[in-house]
């Protein structure tokens, strides 16, 4: 039935409605003229309504004329008549064609790119290293394999342990996993020394292959060597290079500068509220003022909404509506307590400076300053700690000159 209605769609068919007191004679001699009629309804005595195609509607017209009825189309249906109407709106079908087109180009474009999991790796050199490779905002999403994408980023860094690249709607999403150390960069196959990775004050050197060049107390500076892999020969008048490995434990020092102002400016909003609304593509878009914002200080509110609501097909689309809300605010000067804010900042320093913090440093000292100029509370925290410095550095000169 399914397939007669569809068949019947494209053919292109008319509703009609006959009126007369022969109806029943129009319908024998239909029949008798293998007129195909369908779905007819009595609407009274003297007035049937059916469908026919139209090649069957102009035959019945010499019927309906011979037994003295009228008949009146009341509806054309189908895709003939759908090609005709649109033939007369030509402007309309290439504006709905176009806006289609915009759709379609716009769902299959990538609008946002989310990095997730980089701790060591800065999300702009991924971003930068993207763009270099051609993918960024903008690109369509069919000219993108996801597995190039994936062995790139672990080619060019190699302590990425697990890259995983998902596209959802407009969206890429890029997650990462690094490993917690970096890699070995020194193969133990090739001669090195240990160098200091940083500024301090030597308290112990225990060299388990090689030879410690520095002592108790003295004070070493970042790329000097601690434990050298070069071994004199004094039998032979040769050097030996080996790969030198030890500890070397060192006095270090971290410090940290607070600076906050004694009396600051807080924020209070008066509940006056001026709206405007704008659209935005990407992170580009326009905002249709309509006048200057009436508050000298004000905060700035962004509601973004999708310009077409494709959630259900967990699909962003690019163009958002905003509604932009400018709320005032009154500024009012506050002194705050100073031995408050004294304990405020210390707190403040010293968790930036654990944030630096080897795991295996010892703290041995903790020093607080504090200074106070003009408006401005200066506090500076500085922990001696004791940690290992010694990382280990290729000896590529000796190398060459071994082989040459």
């Amino acid at each position: 039935m399914l397939a007669i209605k569809i068949w019947n769609y494209f053919r292109g068919y008319v509703i009609i409605r006959v009126e007369g007191l022969t109806l029943e004679r129009l319908l024998n001699l239909a029949a008798t003229h293998d007129i195909y009629l369908w779905d007819v309804k009595r609407e009274n005595n003297l007035v049937l309504e059916m469908k026919s195609t139209t090649g069957g509607f102009k035959e019945l017209r010499e019927i309906v004329k011979k037994v003295g009825c009228r008949v009146e189309i009341k509806q054309k249906v189908g895709l003939p008549f759908s090609i005709i109407r649109l033939k007369e709106r030509k402007m309309l079908v290439v504006g709905f064609l176009m806006f289609w087109m915009m759709i379609i180009w716009l769902t299959s474009t990538i609008w946002n790119i989310e990095i997730i999991g980089n701790e060591q790796t800065p999300k702009e050199h991924i971003i930068s290293l993207l763009k270099d490779n051609n993918i960024n905002i903008g690109k369509l999403k069919f000219n993108m394999n996801k597995d190039d994408i994936k062995y790139m980023l672990i080619d060019n860094y190699d302590y990425f342990s697990f890259v995983s690249v998902n596209i959802k709607g407009t969206k890429m999403t890029i997650e990462i996993k690094e490993q917690d150390l970096p890699p070995e960069k020194v193969d133990k196959s090739y001669p090195c020394h240990v160098v200091a990775k940083k500024k301090g004050v030597i308290v112990k050197v225990v060299p388990r292959n090689g030879k410690g060049v520095v002592e108790k107390g003295q004070v070493v500076n970042e790329g000097e060597i601690l434990i050298t892999g070069i071994m004199a020969n004094e039998n032979i008048e040769q050097q030996t290079l080996v790969h030198a490995e030890g500890e070397v434990m060192a006095l270090t020092r971290y410090s940290s500068i607070i600076k906050e102002p004694i009396v600051k400016n807080e924020e209070r909003e008066t509940g006056k509220v001026y709206k405007e609304k704008g659209i935005k593509v990407g992170d580009k878009g326009i905002v249709f003022m309509k006048g200057n914002i009436p508050f000298t200080n004000y905060k700035e509110i962004e509601i973004k909404k999708d310009l077409i609501n494709l959630q259900k097909y967990n699909i962003s689309f690019p163009i958002k509506t905003v509604d932009y809300e400018y709320r005032e605010v009154e500024i009012k000067e506050i002194k705050q307590n100073l031995d408050f804010l004294k304990r405020d900042s210390q707190i403040k320093a010293t968790k930036e400076i654990n944030e630096q913090l080897p795991e295996k440093a010892e703290i041995q000292s903790k020093n607080t300053r504090h200074q106070v100029d003009g408006n401005i509370l200066t506090t500076q925290v500085i922990v001696e700690v004791l940690e290992d410095i010694g990382r280990k550095e290729i000896i590529e000169s000796k190398i060459e000159n071994k082989e040459e």
